[in-house]
């Protein structure tokens, strides 16, 4: 399993787990996953697909290998990287004795004469992993939906926090999205079905519709009115500025990801239907509805804890993210009491869960979106307080940016003061 880190591998780690596979995760820094909750029961072998040297020992009696990286966040020149990483890995597979190559790219049509360099790369990127003559399962996606997804999460911060969505015109091309269960249920189901080894499958929910569409319609859902506004001539570089600074998706990735809207990105062949006849892919009503139940402390990734750091603050799945950690001499820890007088007339009575070692608590009548405080003493050594904020709206994502971190510190305060 390469990018183990990464969204879409580390969830279906858990799935391949549950049915029983072993797995053997190959990254760069294997302290990142130490804080995952699979991290006891996976192989881990360090190593990095630009560095081909490193890629002989941890392939060693792999029989089916899941390609899931890009190098985007490399910026200028990704997609010679792209290639390049692509045939490393090819190459070092086919001399460990891989059988299959699972790997998704990017849902576009080859032929397109204005293909964005991100789709191109992606698309090449397969071609890169087949020359060395093992099978590939080549997956092509367009918008993936579900929270920590890219696309997704550039959907959701833009749709909530702008009354007026401003944009270039090309928002006016289509795509089908594809949501995060179904895209997962797919890649399980390639080691299952011999058929689709050689093949390339693209995915995608049954009606398209236009990017800007998919923003109106997740609004709609989220009972957000928002007017659409397209214009020409907005570059995209000016597009990728404002979600760099507005949502969790980096410059890096956002440029290449505006670029790839000036294409559609539509299922062109049906050939998922009859190699998985049993996956009936949601619709994108549907999947924006189970990315937001998905939305909750329950199920977000705890990225911030591979930071290791005493402090965190991210938005990440959806949610702006307050993390805090105290060490503690002597292994003292123990849950605090809750507060009771907190900035912003917030008071956290709802308790959600609660163990020896966890309490978690829901804030009530609470207008601006969904806010959870939760202390964790699993580490007898330290306390741990995670504040998770689901912002409603644009009031709520102004509290996200400018009063979750005062909510946090004073929180914290007093838990530290307050342990029982």
């Amino acid at each position: 399993m390469t990018g183990a880190t990464g969204y879409i591998a580390s969830r279906l780690i858990p799935l391949l787990l549950e049915k029983g596979y072993r797995v053997r995760c190959l990254v760069r820094t294997p302290e990142r996953l130490r804080a995952r909750a699979w991290y006891p029961n996976v192989e881990v072998a360090a190593g990095d697909v630009t560095c081909p040297e490193t890629l002989p020992a941890a392939m060693q009696g792999v029989r089916t290998a899941y390609y899931l990286i890009h190098s985007m966040s490399a910026g200028h020149g990704y997609d010679r990287l792209d290639l390049e990483s692509a045939r490393n890995f090819g190459q070092a597979a086919q001399a460990a004795g891989v059988e299959h190559i699972i790997y998704i790219g990017g849902l576009a049509d080859p032929a397109d004469p204005k293909l964005a360099l991100h789709l191109k790369s992606r698309i090449e990127s397969g071609a890169a992993l087949a020359e060395a003559g093992i099978p590939v399962t080549e997956f092509r996606a367009g918008v993936i939906v579900g929270p920590g997804s890219v696309s997704f999460e550039m959907i959701r911060f833009i749709a909530e926090q702008f009354p007026l969505m401003v944009g270039p015109r090309w928002l006016n091309h289509c795509s089908q999205p594809i949501a995060t269960p179904d895209i997962l249920a797919y890649l399980v189901a390639a080691l299952e079905i011999p058929e689709c080894r050689g093949q390339v499958i693209e995915l995608g929910c049954e009606t398209a519709r236009a990017y800007i569409e998919i923003m109106t319609e997740y609004a709609q859902i989220r009972g957000l009115k928002r007017i659409p506004l397209l214009l020409p001539f907005i570059p995209p570089a000016l597009m990728a500025f404002f979600i760099d600074k507005l949502t969790p998706v980096a410059y890096s990735y956002a440029l290449p990801l505006v670029e790839g809207l000036q294409n559609d990105s539509l299922v062109r062949e049906r050939t998922a239907l009859g190699l998985f006849p049993d996956i009936k892919p949601l619709d994108y009503a549907q999947a924006v509805r189970r990315a937001l139940a998905d939305t909750n402390p329950d199920k977000v990734e705890r990225a911030w804890l591979d930071l290791d750091r005493d402090q965190a603050r991210m938005l990440h799945e959806g949610m702006f993210i307050d993390y805090r950690r105290k060490h503690l001499p002597g292994g003292e820890a123990a849950l605090p009491i809750p507060p009771r007088r907190l900035p912003f007339g917030i008071q956290f009575r709802r308790v959600e869960r609660q163990t020896k070692t966890l309490l978690r608590l829901k804030a009530e009548l609470f207008p601006w979106g969904e806010c959870w405080l939760e202390w964790n003493t699993a580490r007898r050594d330290r306390l741990e307080q995670t504040l998770f904020f689901l912002p409603n709206g644009l009031p709520g994502a102004l509290f996200g940016y400018w009063g979750l971190g005062r909510l946090g510190a004073r929180c914290f305060s007093a838990a530290a003061k307050a342990r029982v």
